[in-house]
């Protein structure tokens, strides 16, 4: 008998290179887990004749129902509907304890906007289907962020900046990480001159101290100047960060690490993982896309497994 762990792979997109990652990486991936990928015959056939390969024997299909013509680099409703339900198939297989992990290939927000799906992507939706506060994290073994907002306006980004709420996300942080150190950014450049350049940072230091007194530890630190926050002395000191929206942590996280990044959902009763890359419809089904987010990807859903 295997001792594998079982973890089923959503598709993403079909229109982008998620399927072609797939194919590329299954023979590496099957030496690492039991992959049960969320697409049914058709569906993954037309997608492996347009890349000019087989599907291998060993090609474990969860079936998911639909079909559609895929046209690579094109946003469309179906291949919106279609990832959608592959995302879904996996999330029950994951919440019915048939796979030990959920690992997802990129969607295409647009297209889930246009085939009716209302949520911004896959971590709003599963914290809607759980009823509980996931937490996106991203990054690789060199090192992971904490988005305190995520796909919000930046003009909204401020209405956030509370000690409420921000104590509430690093009890929550910790309690799924359980990091030693964790570097908090500021919000405003210089992390706000105390003072002269804005004032949310005095919030941000306040639930520092707050958490902080709760654990009884100086485990939070912070606020950091943004702009130097990420730089090889701080990635020295700091393995984890957390960034008060979507760009200030991700813009150096992608620029450091892109092609080794991962997407990992914390706080939720089943373990998620994603690539951290779009659909690249760009190149899609031109035979150039890169699998190391996607192993990564594998490899931390593995190690999140709790036994």
């Amino acid at each position: 008998m295997s001792t594998l762990k079982r973890i089923a792979i959503s598709v993403g997109d079909l229109n982008g290179v998620g399927f072609e990652i797939i194919l590329k990486a299954h023979d590496h991936i099957k030496t690492l887990c039991e992959p049960m990928y969320c697409i049914n015959y058709t569906m993954a056939h037309q997608s492996a004749r347009l890349l000019k390969r087989q599907i291998p024997n060993d090609f474990y299909m969860y079936k998911v129902s639909g079909e559609f013509t895929i046209i690579p680099g094109e946003i469309s409703e179906l291949s919106g509907k279609y990832s959608f339900d592959s995302f879904m198939s996996g999330v029950e297989l994951a919440r019915s304890g048939t796979v030990d992990a959920i690992v997802t290939l990129p969607i295409h927000k647009e297209a889930w906007k246009m085939a009716g799906i209302n949520y911004v992507g896959h971590t709003d939706a599963l914290r809607d289907l759980f009823k509980q506060e996931a937490i996106m994290m991203l990054g690789c073994e060199k090192m992971y962020v904490a988005l305190f907002t995520e796909h919000v306006p930046l003009r909204d980004v401020i209405k956030h900046i509370n000690v409420e709420e921000l104590s509430d996300f690093m009890i929550r942080f910790y309690g799924s990480m359980a990091a030693d150190t964790i570097g908090v950014l500021g919000l405003n450049p210089h992390a706000g001159d105390n003072g002269v350049l804005g004032d949310e940072e005095k919030f941000i230091k306040e639930a520092i101290s707050s958490v902080n007194t709760h654990f009884g530890k100086e485990i939070f630190i912070g606020p950091l100047v943004p702009d130097v926050a990420f730089t090889a002395h701080q990635r020295s000191r700091f393995r984890y960060f957390i960034a008060m929206y979507h760009d200030q942590g991700l813009a150096p996280l992608k620029a450091l690490y892109f092609d080794e990044s991962i997407n990992v959902s914390l706080g939720l009763p089943i373990v998620r993982t994603s690539v951290d890359h779009g659909t690249a419809f760009d190149i899609a089904y031109q035979h150039k896309a890169a699998t190391a987010s996607y192993i990564n990807a594998i490899t931390a859903a593995i190690a999140f497994i709790k036994d």
